[in-house]
């Protein structure tokens, strides 16, 4: 173990971020040099505070079973390159994870049952950033190649886990992204204040040089079919996302000035890379509205701060959490509490309990929202008789969340069967109904975290690579009893 006293004598302590009147000015990540470099004076220390608790929950907490308690401990002696070796053991991209997981980890912290938890996540990113530093991260290509090809559609963390994986279990695999570059929602759904692309870049150029091939700008199931894709590879797998958003469609949906997030988002991030956007949707002197207060609203909140709106408002229909644990979610569960993001920090208004009744506008161009408190009642919002009011807005953001992936084109093609949430049914080997049809991510589970779509790109690696090869030595991070099963 690390510190035997470590989680009784020192305090949590957080990496330091950059001051609000300064970060609100650029797009550069809100930590200065990054958080692992922000962190680095205390993280021996913070580090220390893991405790030789017996039963380490962190690992429960951590789809990945990362082996957090190793890892804090060789911090904390210092032993950084095999911190990292431990770290990748079980996770292929802790760069991305330790910036933008919630950290499950934490709230399953043993010391978190009567004190803070230990910064798991800080530790962890400041590994990653160390090691990225020392050059402790180099290609590990294969030793011999199977003869076997995989096609991954989709470069989000999920295919690019799948991706890695089988690449270096010398399969020949090709990723195929329908964007100019690869990525998924890691390039153009994070702003650059939370995860600035290098990051991205690397483990790309990474992989680029253990063998993986990635096919940029090809739109799988329309330039290529699905039936061309089966012919070609010796097995394919989906990792397509969710990317079917939810709307609003309230009197007034057709007034100009609504836009989806993921219009939003990735616009900015190209805008703050130096590309050139056409029509880019600004918030720049505007009165904006979010719907919804999750991580995307979140990330629309600091874009927004970033192009100088006028005001922001987020609006979320649930009522606002508690500071504390809720009794029916106790240590060691993920719990619904009040957070605060980056961005929250940075300004803007949050308002809870409250559901769009209208959007009003002149001349076909948006004005404002009518908007009333809720209530919930017998598992449904009642209106609050006489809360109703209207607040100005030039710019509306839907981040609502997203209701599986798209089903037009190469899902039809394939002929998966789908579920009842309209998301892709998998057995406990992560294949679809289509025989050698393997699907990971948000395609299979639906809407999650980051966290669990490298678990799933893992497990679905390990899964191909038994379809394949009549066997695996592939670690799978997800246990039988909590796959996919056929329903």
């Amino acid at each position: 173990m690390a510190d035997p006293r470590g989680f009784m004598t020192t305090p949590r302590e957080e990496a330091p971020k950059r001051p609000v009147e300064e970060r609100i000015h650029d797009w550069k990540e809100v930590y200065p040099g990054g958080p692992g470099k922000a962190l680095l004076p205390i993280i021996s220390e913070q580090a220390g505070r893991c405790m030789d608790c017996g039963i380490p929950f962190c690992h429960q907490g951590c789809p990945l079973g990362n082996l957090i308690p190793e890892w804090n401990d060789l911090v904390w002696r210092d032993d950084w390159e095999e911190a990292i070796d431990r770290l990748h053991a079980t996770n292929n991209f802790p760069e991305f994870t330790g910036r933008l997981c919630p950290a499950p980890c934490e709230t399953a912290c043993v010391v978190a049952i009567n004190k803070d938890a230990v910064t798991i996540k800080n530790v962890e990113v400041s590994i990653i950033d160390k090691a990225w530093e020392m050059h402790n991260v180099r290609p590990e290509p294969p030793e011999w190649l199977t003869g076997r090809t995989v096609a991954v559609v989709g470069s989000g963390p999920a295919g690019l886990a799948a991706a890695q994986q089988l690449t270096r279990a010398g399969h020949t695999v090709a990723v195929y992204e329908r964007d100019d570059k690869p990525g998924g929602l890691l390039r153009y759904g994070i702003p650059e204040f939370k995860m600035e692309k290098i990051q991205v870049d690397r483990r790309i150029d990474q992989m680029r040089r253990e063998g993986t091939v990635f096919r940029n700008g090809i739109q799988v199931g329309d330039t290529l079919t699905g039936t061309q894709l089966r012919d070609r590879y010796d097995a394919v797998v989906l990792a397509i996302g969710a990317t079917v958003r939810r709307d609003l469609p309230a009197p007034g949906r057709e007034l100009s000035g609504i836009h989806q997030a993921m219009d939003f988002l990735p616009q900015a991030n190209r805008a703050a890379l130096s590309e050139e956007v056409d029509d880019q949707i600004l918030a720049t002197d505007k009165d904006v509205v979010i719907i919804g207060g999750g991580d995307t609203g979140a990330d629309c909140l600091g874009t927004a701060t970033r192009q100088g709106a006028r005001s922001i408002t987020s609006l979320e229909i649930m009522p606002q959490p508690g500071e504390d644990r809720p009794e029916n979610q106790p240590w060691p569960t993920y719990p619904m509490i009040y957070r605060t993001a980056t961005a929250h920090e940075e300004g803007g208004e949050r308002t809870y309990a409250v559901s769009t009744k209208e959007f009003v506008g002149e001349d076909g161009k948006l004005t404002g929202l009518r908007i009333v408190e809720v209530e919930s009642k017998d598992g449904s919002f009642i209106d609050v008789p006489g809360s109703e009011r209207t607040i100005p807005a030039q710019l509306v953001l839907f981040a609502m969340g997203f209701t599986g992936p798209e089903t037009n084109g190469l899902v039809e093609q394939l002929g998966v069967e789908l579920n009842a949430q309209g998301t892709i049914v998998r057995d406990e080997n992560f294949m679809s109904s289509a025989d050698g049809v393997f699907v990971a991510g948000d395609a299979g589970r639906g809407q999650s975290l980051i966290v669990w779509a490298i678990a799933e790109g893992r497990a679905a690696a390990a899964g191909v690579d038994a379809f394949l090869s009549g066997s695996t030595n592939l670690p799978s991070p997800i246990p039988p009893t909590e796959r996919p099963l056929v329903v």
